[in-house]
């Protein structure tokens, strides 16, 4: 009997005898047998008759190596039905072949009638193990299982947080994408066959029994399914448990004719093909989330690079007066913000807000806060005129739900000191006279059309100290969960009322973070502290 090998490569499928003692393989034209594919080298390999009439493989130091039943070899004596793989994925295939018939027998030979199924999904998988992009990942287990199956469109269904069966990716043969649309099936069978975690074959649909069932599928001319869970092995921590299986959706294949579709080989094949492949598309689902988290953290960063920037140096004096601020958002940006304006006759201006929530939206709804004050703050009639025009452009642009608490002030070179407050928390003016809260002003900002808003001037005197903050001074819970509350405020700005304001903000700030300890925070702390001062 005369050795062959069968080949399957770029060039098609054929039969080559080994008509030579010594028979070279590899990519070159001198080669005995010329194969192609990206993973052959020029000099690939030789097969040798040997002295007992046995056939050995013989790797000839090839760039991807030699693979004898999917192991690699340097050196190998061949027997009837060995597969040989020239490279790692997108090399060529071959089957060594004794028998006269050209197709393996014998119990020990039920491989080689399989092979071209088996190696098609391995090189697939292979492929699957570098794969990042969830969608690559997707459309190769696609092709893969419509070339092994020849069947003539398939999709793949996964699960949503909701454990509902959406579809993903839609193929046909030659590797064209499919729509969701366009891809026209009934769903019965996929939606079984996740709920049970069992493979489901429907041989004729055509058959009175299933006819009734699938009429749509049959409207299209479609007439055999497969369809096969994908599902992800799960190991459970526990001592007398043990694998556990769960579906995280399914493949569907079809087509009009039956070819290897429903073959017993393709079936088991493409069984614990999908085994893999659930986990090569959990593996690449993962990968995405965490891609995506990174890219989100990183833009987080930038939006606080630019939250940062969009507040004003925190330390600042002027002829008659000194001020110190800061903002410790909670998150990676908050929604606090504190400005300074410079107004017409050297009067200082400054705000200080709170906007609902955290976060993006919040910081977001903080710079166009920020960006009115900016754009009215040198027009405004006065104080109350321009936190009604605050509110009014937040009305304007129809946020929902999102509202903001605020005081404004300005304060004259002769210590005149006019302000409005829009629910937020009273600022404490401590002088000569005592203590005062300002609470002078109307409703909280972006909530109300009709708000009306009220002013208050007074008179401060040299060494008079102005103290705001945000409630996230005030919330600001210990690990018992009790407030830091508007007395420690109070005890620890007329304990340190002497000093500088950037000293007595730090010492507010100090002590709201020894009170905190080891507490998770859930609100942006921001505090303002200013002092009038005299030439």
């Amino acid at each position: 009997m005369t050795p062959r090998l069968q080949i399957n490569d770029t060039q098609g499928k054929r039969i080559v005898p080994l008509d030579k003692p010594l028979f070279r393989i590899g990519r070159r034209t001198e080669s005995d047998l010329r194969v192609s594919g990206v993973d052959v080298s020029r000099e690939h390999a030789e097969v040798e008759q040997g002295d007992n009439g046995g056939w050995l493989l013989r790797d000839r130091g090839s760039r991807c190596g030699t693979f004898v039943n999917n192991e690699p070899v340097t050196e190998r004596v061949l027997r009837h039905g060995d597969q040989i793989r020239l490279g790692m994925k997108s090399g060529a295939e071959l089957v060594f072949l004794l028998d006269e018939s050209g197709v393996p027998s014998g119990p020990g030979a039920s491989a080689v009638a399989d092979f071209r199924q088996v190696a098609s999904l391995l090189d697939g998988l292979r492929a699957l193990g570098s794969a990042r992009v969830l969608d690559d990942v997707l459309a190769l287990v696609m092709d893969s299982a419509i070339d092994v199956t020849g069947a003539e469109r398939g999709f793949i269904m996964l699960a949503n947080a909701s454990d509902e069966l959406e579809f993903t990716i839609g193929r046909a043969r030659g590797h064209v994408s499919l729509s969701g649309k366009v891809f026209e099936t009934s769903r019965k069978t996929p939606q079984h066959v996740f709920a049970t975690g069992q493979q489901e074959m429907l041989v004729d649909l055509a058959d009175d029994s299933l006819a009734g069932q699938h009429m749509g599928t049959l409207a299209l001319g479609i007439r055999h399914v497969l369809c096969t869970p994908l599902s992800r092995v799960r190991y459970v921590d526990r001592p007398d448990a043990g694998p556990v299986q769960r579906p995280i959706g399914v493949l569907y294949l079809d087509s009009r004719e039956r070819g290897r579709l429903l073959s017993p080989a393709t079936q088991h094949a493409l069984e614990a093909f999908a085994t893999e492949a659930a986990a090569a598309i959990e593996s690449a689902r993962l990968y995405r989330e965490s891609a995506e988290k990174a890219r989100l953290e990183q833009d987080l960063q930038l939006a606080a690079e630019i939250q940062r920037a969009l507040l004003p140096q925190a330390q600042q004096s002027g002829g008659h007066f000194e001020v110190a601020a800061a903002s410790i958002p909670c998150r990676a940006i908050g929604g606090d913000f504190y400005d300074y304006f410079s107004l017409p006759g050297g009067t200082f201006g400054f705000a200080l807000g709170d906007v609902a929530g955290k976060g993006p939206s919040a910081a977001l709804l903080t710079a166009m806060i920020q960006g009115i004050f900016a754009s009215q703050v040198n027009t405004a009639a006065s104080a109350a005129a321009l936190m009604s025009s605050v509110n009014e452009g937040l009305i304007h642009r129809s946020v929902r739900s999102r509202f903001a608490t605020c005081v404004y002030a300005a304060l004259a070179e002769d210590g005149r000191l006019t302000y409005c407050n829009a629910g937020h928390n009273p600022p404490i003016l401590i002088g000569r006279n005592g203590v005062k809260l300002l609470e002078t002003g109307g409703l909280i900002l972006g909530m109300f059309p009709q708000a009306v808003y009220e002013q208050e001037t007074l008179v401060l005197d040299p060494g008079d100290l102005l103290v705001m903050y945000t409630d996230g001074v005030t919330e600001a819970l210990n690990p018992a969960g009790e407030e830091f509350g508007e007395g420690r405020v109070r005890s620890c700005v007329d304990a340190n009322r002497h000093r500088p304001p950037v000293e007595l903000l730090d010492c507010l700030l100090s002590e709201v973070r020894a009170f905190a300890a080891a507490a998770a925070q859930h609100d942006d702390v921001t505090a303002l502290v200013l002092r009038y001062v005299t030439k």
